[in-house]
C-alpha cells in the first residue's frame, strides 16, 4: 500500500509539495516549493514541513523554479541528507536559483534583524543559511530525458519533457508491490504547445493515479500570433507616447521567451529602435545557461538562433544589454524614454522590477506589461485587478502607467491542452487535480466529466491517498 499525502499546491498555485511513502520506495518528497506572495521573511517563517526532514529517502523535483524547489535549503537546514533527482538541465539552473533566493532572504534577515536591535527585540533566527545551498546541491543528481532510474530494487522514475521551462519533467514513479507494479505520474508544470524554445509536452499512456496541474484549467490562452501582434501593438502606442516599458518577468522561461519575440521582431523590422535592457543578473545566468542547452530546446526556434553571431539569445537581440550591478541597474533611470525594461520578480513581489515601478508607474506615457500568472497576495495581481494606487517602499504611488497582460506567452497548458493531455491515457488513472486555485480545478473537472467522460477529484491540503 502507498499514501500519498497533499502538501502544498493543493487548491493553491505555489508551494508544489507531495509526500509518496511505500515499501518499495522509502519516503520520498515530489517537489519542495515555497509559497509566493506576501513578505519573504514571513513566509519561510511560517513554512513548517508536517514530516520529519531528516526521515526523507529523496526528493524528485520537476522543476527549477521557486515555487518547486524554494524550499530545499530549509529542507536540508532541518535534516534532509537524501538524494535530488531531477533532470540535468534543473540541475545546471538550481545553482542561480537557490543561491540567489538565498542571497536575498540573507539580506532582508538582517535588515530586520537591525531594525529589532533597535527595537531592543530578540534577532530573527534565519530558516536556513546559505551553507544549507551548498549541501543541498551536492545532494543533486542530473538524470537524461527518458532515462530509467533505478531509485530502489523495486521502485523506478523517467522524466518526460513538459515543455513548461529549461529542464522540466513530467515525473513517472513505477512501484513494485508485492508483485503488483504500480504507476504513479505527476505532471508537475505542463508547457502550453507552440510555445517559443520549448519542445510540446510528451504524452504519456499509462498510469494508475494521476496528478495533472490545472493553473489556467478555466480558460485557453490567446493565439500566439495575437499575442505577438498584441505585443508590437503595445510596444508601437508606447513609443508614440515617447514613454518607457517595464516587463516583470520570470528568470527561468518567461525571460528568455520575452527575449525570443523582441529578436524575431527586430529581425523582420518591427522593433522600431528600443533600447532592451535584462536587469536582473539572475535572469542573465539563466539566459546563458539556455544558450549552453540549445540541444534540449525546439529544433525549429533554434535553427532561427543560428542565424544570429554565436548562436545565442543574445546575439539575437543585438540591441540588449545586460545589466548586472546596481549601479547599471540605477543608470537605466536617465533613459527618458525608448526603454524596454525586463526584471524580476515575475509576481513583483521584489525584485529590480519594484525600483522600476517606483520611478515609472506613476507616469501615464509608460506601459506595464504582465506577461505571466500572477498568484493571489502578489502585487503583479493587484495591477491586474485594476488597483489605483500601490505602496513601495513605505511611500504611495499611483498607478498611471498602462497595465497590459499578454496572457498567450504563459508558460502553461490552457484548459483545451490540459484536457487533451490527459485524453492521451488509454486506462483510466485516478485523476487529482492540482496546482490551481479552486475555481480553475472546478471548471476543469466539470470540462473533463462533460466532454470527455473522466472523471477526477480535487485534493485539498492534508489529504492522504492510498494506493
Amino acid at each position: 500500500m502507498a499514501i500519498l499525502t497533499f502538501i502544498g499546491a493543493a487548491q493553491e498555485v505555489t508551494g508544489s509539495c507531495y509526500l509518496l511513502e511505500s515499501e518499495a520506495l522509502g519516503k520520498v518528497l515530489l517537489d519542495c516549493g515555497m509559497h509566493q506572495g506576501g513578505d519573504a521573511i514571513e513566509r519561510l517563517q511560517n513554512e513548517n514541513f508536517p514530516f520529519k526532514p531528516a526521515e526523507i529517502d529523496a526528493l524528485i523535483l520537476s522543476h527549477a523554479h521557486l515555487d518547486h524547489c524554494g524550499l530545499i535549503p530549509k529542507l536540508v537546514h532541518e535534516g534532509f541528507r537524501g538524494r535530488i533527482h531531477c533532470t540535468r538541465a534543473s540541475a545546471k539552473l538550481l545553482p542561480v536559483m537557490l543561491k540567489d533566493a538565498a542571497g536575498l532572504y540573507e539580506r532582508d534577515v538582517q535588515q530586520e534583524n537591525r531594525r529589532r536591535q533597535r527595537r531592543g527585540q530578540k534577532p530573527l533566527k534565519p530558516a536556513y543559511l546559505k551553507s544549507d545551498v551548498d549541501k543541498a546541491l551536492k545532494l543533486c543528481q542530473g538524470t537524461r530525458y527518458r532515462e530509467l532510474l533505478q531509485l530502489t530494487p523495486r521502485a523506478t522514475v523517467t522524466f518526460h519533457d513538459a515543455g513548461h521551462i529549461l529542464g522540466s519533467a513530467i515525473v513517472e514513479l513505477k512501484l513494485m508491490e508485492k508483485g503488483q507494479e504500480k504507476t504513479l505520474v505527476f505532471s508537475g508544470d505542463l508547457g502550453k504547445q507552440g510555445s517559443v524554445l520549448m519542445n510540446d509536452p510528451a504524452t504519456l499512456s499509462q498510469a494508475d493515479v494521476l496528478l495533472m496541474e490545472g493553473t489556467y484549467g478555466n480558460r485557453d490562452h490567446r493565439t500566439l500570433d495575437d499575442t505577438v501582434t498584441q505585443l508590437e501593438q503595445i510596444l508601437d502606442d508606447t513609443w508614440r507616447k515617447k514613454g518607457n516599458v517595464m516587463i516583470p518577468a520570470f528568470a527561468v522561461g518567461r525571460t528568455q521567451e520575452i527575449l525570443f519575440h523582441l529578436g524575431s521582431l527586430r529581425n523582420a523590422g518591427r522593433l522600431a529602435d528600443w533600447q532592451v535592457f535584462l536587469d536582473s543578473p539572475m535572469a542573465i545566468a539563466v539566459t546563458d545557461i539556455y544558450d549552453q542547452c540549445l540541444p534540449l530546446l525546439d529544433p525549429v526556434d533554434v535553427e532561427k538562433l543560428s542565424q544570429a553571431y554565436e548562436s545565442s539569445l543574445k546575439g539575437f537581440l543585438p540591441q540588449l544589454v545586460y545589466t548586472r550591478t546596481p549601479e547599471e541597474s540605477m543608470a537605466i533611470n536617465k533613459v527618458s524614454h525608448g526603454a524596454i525594461i525586463i526584471a524580476g520578480s515575475g509576481m513583483c513581489t521584489g525584485g529590480r522590477i519594484r525600483h522600476h515601478f517606483k520611478q515609472g508607474i506613476w507616469n501615464k506615457h509608460n506601459t506595464i506589461i504582465i506577461a505571466g500568472f500572477q498568484a493571489r497576495g502578489t502585487l503583479g495581481r493587484m495591477l491586474v485587478d485594476g488597483v489605483k494606487k500601490i505602496r513601495l517602499f513605505g511611500d504611495e504611488f499611483v498607478v498611471n502607467a498602462r497595465i497590459e497582460t499578454l496572457g498567450g506567452f504563459s508558460a502553461h497548458a490552457g484548459q483545451s491542452e490540459l484536457l487533451q493531455w490527459r485524453s492521451c491515457f488509454r486506462n483510466q488513472p485516478r485523476t487529482l487535480l492540482i496546482h490551481g486555485e479552486p475555481e480553475a480545478l472546478e471548471a476543469l473537472s466539470m470540462k473533463l466529466w462533460n466532454e470527455k467522460g473522466i472523471n477526477s477529484e480535487i485534493p485539498y491540503q492534508g489529504q492522504h491517498l492510498f494506493f
